[in-house]
């Protein structure tokens, strides 16, 4: 570890929140690499539309069950520490996937990719320990822009499919995670208060899950599960929706996939800035609304209509052009991108101690989502046949975040005026005189 002169603090705390913005960006890569490649195993394998949504969803599946306990773990030994372990343990799946053959093969390997959502986790803690005060939702949304990751496998394992196969893009992705993981090891430094006196207990397990027990945790988790993990569900089956919808080449289809990917990422930045000085509840419900909008005319499929006119029957034929498709993909990405910024802010206004514990479950609700999502996807296109089933599912997915917003939020603002009714008759009591002596 490399000490700096001058105001070391503030220095440290940049080179933290660079350090993690850095590895979750490489560690999010890694995560969504069968976004680009499993379209090649579709066919290579003969996958039905099923098993390739298993297939896409079996990292995410990995990174639910991972991000609590590695949130914990996190609370208890550091963030920087669990970050570490996470690099290191993605890199015998990475060379798995470089040799496997087998259907079953690539089902193990790709969940060791979920170890990077177990990463994100665990780097939640450590980047709000090191967030300026009053911009906590700014650092954890510069933090969760690293998904920008995503962006990365579309532009680069196409270009070395196309020169080189696709076997050598885990090989590549290999060595930036362990360049990433010397820079973490070298550069970084423990967060301040997880350097405990020796003589100061550590937490226990059950006083680090106790916080879970309230309701209002489980809600903020249904949000992200939304902003979160329909956007990486998205990010994983636009490619290949793209190729089969719109009969645009695997490459073209997933540059396109950037329309959604990149402000998906980036616009977590504006979204936490946005939520330090207006509220994040109040920019979770624009992000709601904007959503809703977007993907009523996104479920709409392409339809054939006959109206029968006085003189002559009229032939309509309503298909979404791929312009529109992805003006609407754009829209939605920035709102979710806004979303994810405002949903971590929420997290943290409420439970800055417990960003481990807390984020950890919110993250592993958002993963699970996106484990869930691909495999209905699939499920959607098998049974039903209607390829924008897909986004009929997300809107009924975000209908139910907005009820149980609209829900919890009045049930919180009973609650207040119930304590600060409390309150005043308290303070009535106390300042009420005693009776005079006769």
């Amino acid at each position: 570890m490399i000490t700096l002169p001058g105001d070391y603090r503030s220095q440290q705390a940049i080179i933290a929140l660079m350090l993690a913005l850095l590895v979750f960006t490489l560690a999010f890569a890694a995560w969504t690499l069968f976004a680009v490649i499993g379209v090649d195993l579709k066919y290579m394998l003969g996958l039905s539309e099923t098993a390739f949504g298993v297939l896409l969803a079996m990292p995410m599946l990995i990174g639910a069950v991972a991000c609590l306990p590695l949130g914990v773990l996190a609370e208890r030994w550091g963030g920087r520490r669990v970050m570490l372990g996470c690099l290191l343990l993605l890199c015998p799946f990475l060379i798995w996937i470089s040799v496997a053959q087998h259907y079953i093969e690539f089902l193990i390997a790709g969940a060791g990719l979920g170890l990077a959502a177990g990463l994100f986790g665990a780097g939640l803690p450590y980047v709000a320990a090191w967030s300026p005060p009053n911009r906590e939702g700014f650092a954890l949304g510069l933090y969760g822009s690293g998904m920008i990751g995503a962006g990365l496998t579309y532009l680069l394992v196409p270009m070395v499919n196309q020169a080189y196969g696709w076997r050598l893009a885990p090989w590549i992705y290999l060595i930036l995670l362990l360049l990433a993981a010397l820079l973490l090891w070298w550069f970084g430094e423990d967060e301040e208060h997880h350097q405990r006196p020796r003589r100061q207990p550590a937490p226990t397990l059950k006083m680090q899950l106790a916080v879970l027990a309230g309701f209002q945790v489980w809600r903020f988790g249904i949000y992200y599960s939304f902003v979160f993990g329909a956007f990486v569900a998205l990010a994983l089956w636009l490619p290949d929706y793209l190729a089969a919808h719109y009969q645009v080449p695997l490459q073209r289809a997933a540059i396109l996939s950037l329309i959604f990917t990149l402000p998906g990422a980036l616009m977590q930045i504006p979204g936490g800035l946005l939520a330090d000085f207006r509220g994040a509840r109040q920019v979770n419900w624009l992000v709601f609304w904007t959503s809703l909008v977007c993907l009523f005319f996104l479920s709409y499929p392409p339809t054939s209509m006959v109206v029968h006119g006085i003189d002559q029957d009229l032939h309509l034929e309503l298909n979404m052009p791929l312009p529109i498709f992805l003006v609407l993909l754009f829209i939605m990405g920035t709102a979710m991108g806004f979303g994810k910024g405002s949903v971590m802010r929420l997290v943290f206004n409420y439970y800055p101690d417990r960003m481990g514990v807390v984020g950890g479950l919110v993250v592993a609700m958002g993963g699970l989502a996106a484990f869930v999502l691909p495999v209905l996807f699939g499920i959607a296109n098998d049974v039903i046949g209607v390829r924008s089933a897909a986004f009929m599912l997300l809107y009924g997915l975000l209908a139910a975040c907005m009820i149980l917003m609209f829900f919890g939020a009045r049930h919180e603002e009973r609650r207040r005026r119930l304590q600060l009714a409390r309150q005043d008759e308290f303070v009535r009591m106390i300042r009420q005189e005693p009776p005079a002596a006769s």
